[in-house]
């Protein structure tokens, strides 16, 4: 059995990182670096340096140089902005009446370990393959040994099991109170037909208000118009053996979601995330500027009354 997923360990690579380099963050996941061990981030470290010129062929300097820039502009701008964007939108979610945060793809994200004091009330839901969430017990067990209380994991093949079924099996989960989903870096491994079916199984068990948030790439992502550091990703992944493989118009990614009772309530393009998300940290960091991962939007969708 696949114990871990590269993609999710370089996220959490990126993300501490990024807390490690700076003191003005897009976003601070001070967690990260203890999930992963030490041996993992030392051979990380070395992996992505030794690679430099896969990402910037006229790249000179050292090592610690092509680690921060491989980082900073490849590795990092996806993984924080989203989460940057993720976590505003629940926190005004809670105060809205949301009760139950349910992460699909979890990974490693760190949310649960981590929470903040407005999110003490929340049932919260880590839904993943059993592999993954093995993995992620593991370490966490091993970082802070008891797991928080209001935290459950949740196994689950997304191309061949229902959402619906498997949240529903288990007692902490409640239909009738108001869900804030997230879909961070999950759609880009999903064919259409079984994202559709997640937002379908979504619906079916979220009452008006409940909330989704997503990252997707649009439609010219696996075409000859995409940014460079978008065909660098999916090469990337593609050699981790974790194909990307959706693509969306935003006409697509609306109707699919109206389709099932979610009105957009925001959405941002790469420009806009640049623009909110990272500008105070470009500020403070000139010589290490970032900007939001070409071809990637974000979008936060609410249901509406039946």
């Amino acid at each position: 059995m696949k114990k871990e997923s590269i993609t999710a360990l370089v996220s959490a690579f990126s993300r501490s990182c990024h807390s490690s380099y700076n003191k003005v963050r897009i976003f601070d996941d001070y967690l990260a670096k203890d999930i992963l061990s030490k041996e993992e981030i030392e051979r990380m470290s070395a992996h992505m340096s030794q690679g430099i010129h896969f990402f910037n062929s006229e790249f000179c300097g050292t090592s610690e140089e092509a680690l921060r820039w491989i980082v900073d502009h490849q590795l990092s701008p996806s993984p924080l902005g989203r989460a940057a964007f993720a976590e505003k939108a629940l926190k005004t979610a809670t105060v809205l009446g949301s009760c139950q945060y349910i992460i699909l793809g979890a990974g490693y994200d760190s949310f649960a370990y981590r929470q903040p004091e407005w999110a003490s009330h929340l049932k919260i839901f880590e839904v993943d393959s059993l592999a993954m969430i093995l993995d992620k017990e593991r370490r966490i067990s091993k970082m802070m040994g008891k797991m928080p209380e209001n935290l459950a994991y949740c196994p689950m093949d997304f191309e061949k099991e229902s959402l619906c079924e498997v949240l529903s099996s288990y007692p902490q989960f409640d239909s009738r109170q108001v869900n804030f989903f997230s879909l961070l870096g999950i759609t880009y491994y999903l064919s259409q037909s079984s994202f559709v079916k997640v937002i379908e199984d979504i619906s079916k068990i979220s009452p008006q208000g409940s909330s989704i948030v997503l990252d997707y790439p649009d439609e010219l992502t696996f075409t000859d118009k995409a940014g460079d550091r978008v065909k660098k990703q999916v090469a990337m992944a593609g050699q981790a053996g974790e194909n990307m493989v959706g693509g969306y118009a935003y006409d697509t990614m609306e109707d699919i979601l109206a389709t099932n009772g979610f009105l957009v309530y925001e959405h941002l393009t790469p420009e806009e995330i640049t623009q909110q998300y990272f500008s105070e940290y470009n500020l403070a960091n000139p010589r290490h500027m970032m900007t939001a991962f070409d071809n990637v939007n974000y979008c936060l969708a609410v249901k509406k009354q039946p």
